[in-house]
Formats: C-alpha cells, structure tokens, sequence
C-alpha cells in the first residue's frame, strides 16, 4: 500500500509541477509578424501545436501549409507555415463546448494575472474560430472582419471555412514558429 501511495504521489507532482512552473516563469511579451510569402515546409512550432493540441484537446488537425498570398509582401500565416487549423464539428454541442474550453484556456489569466499566459507563452498571435477572433494584445475576442460588411453588420452568408466555423485558426509569431518562446523554451 506504500509504494501505491509513493507512486500516486509521484504521478501528482509530476503532473502539477509543469502548470506550476509555467506560471511562475516570465510572461512573453505580446507580438504580432505578419506573414510575407510562401516557405516550403511547416514550422517547428507549428508542428509543436499540432502535437501539443493532440494531447490536450479533442479534434483533428486540418494541416499548416498552404500557399495564401492576398498580394505583394501579403500572405497567410498557412504560407510561411506558422498557422494550424485544428478541426472541431460546430454541428456537435461537444465539439463547440471543447473549442470554447480550448480558447478560454490559451487566452486564461495565469496566477499571476497575466492576461493571455498561455497564448503568449506558447507565441500565439491569432485564433479565428466561429466568426470571432483574438489578436495578439487585444483586450478579448472581437468580431471576426469576414463575417461582417465594412459598417459592422453581420453577414447573411459566409463561406463556413473562411468564417472559421468549422474549425480554430491558431497563427503563431515568428518567436513561437521557431520555439523560442518560454513555453517551447522549458
């Protein structure tokens, strides 16, 4: 019954120390690259969120690359590969109760009350989902520009995948693409 209580303890603190420590680190400033043209390959840090999502979130990955260019020097962060789009059916009340505990955890004040922690710790700079969206040092989550006309109303039809209904856009800075951030760094 020892070793049973030794072990469980072990499991506890081994568990609780990364979330204690994360919060006890500094706090990575808010930052916003845009993106430029198209790379070749995905990121280190785009694939760390893949991987990370993968163990802390339900859904799928709906892929980083894909060449995005809106004009010269304009891109997506698809293009540079430093954005993941992780798929969540909004037709499930799951689905969507999942993508709200996603967002409300990277956004989430630490226990210091550092606005954001997560998402900035982890180099964060954008997260689109169901016609809202953060950016990077925005007070919360706002309209999503796709969603509504020029004059603020909401649009009767959107393209779903563009209105990000059907998945959550995570956009990376160029600090969190290449894992340099405090959260890859530890």
């Amino acid at each position: 019954m020892r070793v049973r209580v030794s072990l469980l303890c072990l499991i506890a603190i081994a568990v609780v120390l990364p979330v204690a420590a994360s919060a006890q680190e500094p706090v990575d400033d808010y930052r916003y690259d845009p993106a430029k043209a198209c790379r070749k390959h995905p990121t280190p840090g785009a694939l760390a969120l893949v991987e990370w999502l993968g163990k802390n979130a339900k859904g799928t990955s709906w892929g980083i690359m894909r060449c995005e260019k809106w004009g010269r020097n304009s891109a997506s962060l698809h293009a540079e590969g430093r954005a993941v789009d992780w798929h969540l059916d909004p037709s499930k009340s799951a689905d969507r109760r999942e993508a709200r505990r996603l967002i409300d955890m990277l956004l989430a004040p630490d226990a210091e009350g550092n606005e954001h922690a997560l998402a900035r710790r982890m180099g964060i700079q954008e997260i689109i989902w169901n016609c809202r969206s953060w950016w990077s040092g925005a007070d919360g989550v706002g309209p999503y520009s796709a969603c509504y006309t020029e004059r603020g109303k909401r649009r009767k039809r959107v393209n779903y995948t563009q209105a990000h209904k059907d998945h959550i856009h995570i956009g990376l800075s160029w600090t969190g693409a290449r894992k340099r951030t405090s959260f890859w760094q530890r």
